[in-house]
């Protein structure tokens, strides 16, 4: 690792998201893992933990595409001011229906719906306005891959506190702090001086935008194979992490503390995997680590399936996440590098409706098959899923770069675009 790898804070605004935003989502995973924790406790189903899931993703897959449009249409910064303060609403909502002791598992599912909702249109907003925090435009690979690197730092102390907090405090203590840790992106995002939003004279109608942004991903199968790719990564192989509290209160006989710990150590090895990745020069093959990734990723998850020693699993579970990161991080870099600025909005939501609308539904699917197939067999079968779906569209994927190669002047095989 050396400077170049933090070279997209040379940009203040950046500085100051990075900053901010590493705060709240700390807060965001304390709440995420009170949640699942509060569910199966109340409920001991797997199937709720993929109502769970379902409850949270569902909402952002119907509504990221309106996001799409608005995050294209209107002041970005404005959008993503809205989203954060709604967000701290429902974790404030949250946290009085749990210290009151005043909920039913529905009234915290409904909350969850509330989010999903919020973050069908904070993604977008958020996702897109990092290309105008950063003030070098070939730094933008850096912060994206940065971004991740803070998502997940997060998801390694998020889940490690809210395993302690829930040990010794409860779950409205999780839910109370994740509603303090909004204060610091707001804080951040007060501080910032972006460029002056231009008004979007455009009068197309929202469904005509929307076709125009799926036309666009017809007409780029580059980035259209990417968006198809993660679809099938999140309705098969990454909800793997639903089942985590049975691993943590059945098969590894722990408590509230163990849970948090196995999504600690995904977290763990994500962040190596995102620190890799930010320390990648300009140029590198990002297609050919998202497949080698998802290779490791598979494999992982089958190691990890059927171990009952913690401490080995444990270990696993850092493989898993190291590979686990590139579904998220490289496809998000590949795309913010390569589509055209008017369209991001749009791409993006697309991205985000193939991640949050999958997700979910592979959280029902995984939840009810392992009634079945029982828990570890379950994510064995995840994690020989991955290993298909990287032989199949590494077949696709290669077809695509033999025809940028026959036509040169498009896009090379790293995502980026030639002049």
């Amino acid at each position: 690792m050396n400077i170049t790898t933090f070279r997209a804070f040379r940009s203040r605004n950046y500085r100051l998201y990075f900053t901010g935003q590493s705060v709240s989502l700390i807060g965001t995973w304390m709440q995420k893992t009170a949640v699942y924790w509060l569910i199966y406790i109340q409920t001991h189903s797997t199937f709720m933990l993929g109502v769970a899931v379902f409850a949270a993703q569902f909402p952002s897959f119907l509504f990221s595409l309106l996001g799409g449009v608005i995050s294209d249409r209107y002041d970005r910064y404005r959008v993503l001011l809205l989203t954060q303060v709604l967000s701290m609403v429902q974790a404030i909502l949250m946290t009085l229906l749990v210290l009151f002791n005043a909920y039913t598992v529905w009234e915290i599912l409904s909350l969850s719906v509330v989010l999903g909702i919020i973050n069908a249109f904070d993604v977008p907003a958020r996702q897109s306005l990092v290309y105008d925090m950063v003030d070098h435009k070939e730094d933008l690979s850096n912060a994206i891959a940065l971004n991740s690197s803070m998502v997940n730092l997060a998801r390694l102390i998020g889940p490690a506190i809210s395993g302690i907090v829930l040990e010794t405090l409860g779950a409205g203590m999780c839910f109370m702090i994740n509603a303090a840790s909004f204060a610091a992106v707001l804080i951040s995002l007060l501080l910032m001086h972006l460029p002056k939003h231009l008004p979007h004279i455009d009068n197309k109608k929202v469904l005509l935008e929307l076709k125009e942004g799926f036309s666009y991903l017809k007409q780029t199968p580059s980035i259209g194979y990417i968006v198809l790719f993660v679809a099938c990564s999140s309705l098969f192989v990454l909800p793997f992490t639903t089942l985590f509290p049975v691993y943590a209160k059945v098969i590894f006989a722990g408590n509230a503390s163990t849970f948090g710990y196995l999504n600690s150590f995904i977290g763990l090895g994500a962040i190596c995997g995102t620190f890799f990745l930010a320390s990648l020069k300009p140029g590198t093959d990002l297609k050919n680590i998202l497949f080698i990734n998802t290779l490791i990723f598979g494999i992982g998850l089958i190691l990890f399936s059927h171990m009952t020693n913690l401490p080995l699993a444990l270990g696993f579970a850092v493989i898993t996440g190291f590979g686990m990161m590139s579904q998220t991080t490289v496809s998000n870099t590949i795309i913010q590098t390569t589509v055209s600025p008017e369209m991001r909005g749009r791409v993006i939501s697309y991205f985000a409706m193939a991640f949050f609308g999958m997700l979910p539904l592979g959280g029902l699917l995984i939840g009810s098959v392992s009634h079945y197939l029982g828990t570890p067999n379950t994510l064995l079968a995840e994690g020989i899923a991955a290993l298909i779906i990287t032989s199949l569209f590494s077949h696709f994927l290669r077809k695509d770069v033999i025809k940028r190669k026959e036509h040169p002047g498009g896009m090379v095989a790293d995502g980026h675009e030639t002049s």
